[in-house]
């Protein structure tokens, strides 16, 4: 079974340029594409525990801001147990994260997130 811990070097610029895009997004008070760029990072990231991880902790951050309780309750388990699963590499794949999606069901991976994939020389099948 393969351990995944960090995230690879060559994914490390798209996923912080998500996050980075998140942050604009958010303090323009464009909640909606702030999110996509939060479920954006969940794909790239959610393979590698702390990327995964810190994605849930920004999730779980963003529904205390909007006031949403199903986003945080949504979040909690995810963040306890977001991170486990990607060490031992048990994610869905595609899935972006949120509390409206169930936490274990795969989703298609849009193509340009593939597209980084490829390439960050990045296997994600």
């Amino acid at each position: 079974m393969p351990l995944h811990t960090t995230l690879p070097k060559t994914l490390i610029p798209y996923f912080q340029a998500e996050l980075q895009a998140y942050a604009v997004a958010f303090k323009a008070g464009d909640l909606t594409k702030a999110w996509a760029h939060l479920e954006r990072a969940h794909i790239i990231g959610q393979r590698y525990p702390f990327a995964h991880t810190f994605v849930h902790w920004k999730m779980l951050q963003f529904g205390f801001r909007i006031k949403s309780g199903k986003e945080v309750m949504g979040q909690i388990p995810r963040l306890l147990v977001g991170g486990v699963k990607s060490f031992v590499g048990k994610v869905p794949v595609g899935n972006p994260g949120g509390a409206n999606v169930p936490p274990m069901k795969p989703f298609p991976i849009e193509k340009d997130i593939q597209d980084i994939f490829i390439k960050a020389g990045v296997n994600q099948a």
